[in-house]
C-alpha cells in the first residue's frame, strides 16, 4: 500500500484540528496508525521529511525551484494529494516551534532510541539531497543539518560520511564516504564497501520503514559509495 492511499485523508483531518502545530500531527500518527506498525513507520518518515524540509527552507530563507524538484524526486506525490502535502509543509513553516523541537519529536517518532539510527540517517540523507539541489549547501543549511544530526544522535563520523556523499568531499577523500580509516588493508575496505551496498539494497530500506517513493534516492547514495570504492580500489588493489 502506498502511503498516499491514507496520507491525504489523515492530513486533511489532522491539520484542520491542530492547535500547536506539527506536534499534534506527530501524536496523531501514533494514534491513527497504531494498528499498523509498518504503515505508521512509513507515514512517520514522510511527515518527518516534509516537516523538517519546511523548517530547513525557513532557516535558509528561500525555497528554490531546484529544491522543490529535489523534494519531488523523493516523493512522487499524486496530483490529487499535492494540496495535502503543501498543507503540512505550510503548517510546519508557520509553527512557532523551533526546528530543534521538531527534530527531537521526529527522532522520538521515527528513531530506534539508539545512536546512529539508520532511519534517522535516511532522513538526514534526504534533507541533504534537497539542500544541495541548487548546487550548493549554503551555510545556514549546513548549520541546520549539523544540528539535526546532533539531535538525531548521529555521530560525527557518520555525519561526515553522509555529507561527503552530497558536497563532494569524497572526491578528495573517498575513505570518508565509506566511513573507514585511511590506511586500512584493502580487504577491510572491501568488506566495508560490501556491507554499505547490502545495507542500502532497496529491500533493506523498505524493511526499515522507508516509503517506496524514497527508495530512488538510494541509487544516488550507492553511486557515491561505488565511486569512492573504485577510487580506493585503483590505489590499493594488489598488483
Amino acid at each position: 500500500m502506498s502511503i498516499w492511499d491514507r496520507f491525504g485523508d489523515f492530513i486533511t483531518r489532522v491539520s484542520s484540528s491542530t492547535s500547536s502545530g506539527v506536534s499534534d500531527v506527530v501524536e496523531a500518527v501514533r494514534t491513527v496508525f497504531s494498528g499498523d506498525a509498518d504503515l505508521r513507520r512509513r507515514v512517520a518518515f514522510s511527515v518527518a521529511m516534509i516537516a523538517l524540509s519546511a523548517k530547513m527552507a525557513k532557516a535558509d530563507g528561500i525555497v528554490t525551484q531546484d529544491e522543490v524538484r529535489a523534494f519531488q524526486q523523493i516523493f512522487e506525490v499524486p496530483q490529487k494529494e499535492t494540496r495535502n502535502v503543501a498543507r503540512l509543509f505550510d503548517l510546519a513553516q508557520r509553527d512557532v516551534a523551533g526546528f530543534e523541537i521538531y527534530a527531537a519529536r521526529m527522532a522520538q517518532m521515527c528513531g530506534s532510541g539508539h545512536s546512529n539510527c539508520v532511519m534517522l540517517e535516511d532522513i538526514l540523507d534526504g534533507l541533504f539531497h534537497i539542500a544541495k539541489a541548487d548546487g550548493l549547501v549554503h551555510e545556514r543549511e549546513g548549520q541546520f543539518l549539523h544540528r539535526i544530526a546532533e539531535i538525531f544522535q548521529i555521530d560525527e563520523a557518520h555525519y561526515e560520511a553522509i555529507m561527503a556523499r552530497h558536497v563532494n568531499l569524497g572526491a578528495g577523500d573517498p575513505y570518508v564516504v565509506l566511513g573507514i580509516e585511511r590506511g586500512r588493508p584493502f580487504e577491510e575496505v572491501k568488506k566495508r564497501y560490501r556491507k554499505l551496498v547490502s545495507d542500502n539494497h532497496p529491500d533493506r530500506l523498505i524493511a526499515r520503514g522507508l516509503p517506496q517513493e524514497f527508495i530512488k534516492i538510494a541509487t544516488t547514495r550507492v553511486a557515491a559509495i561505488n565511486a569512492a570504492y573504485e577510487m580506493i580500489e585503483r590505489g590499493l588493489r594488489p598488483a
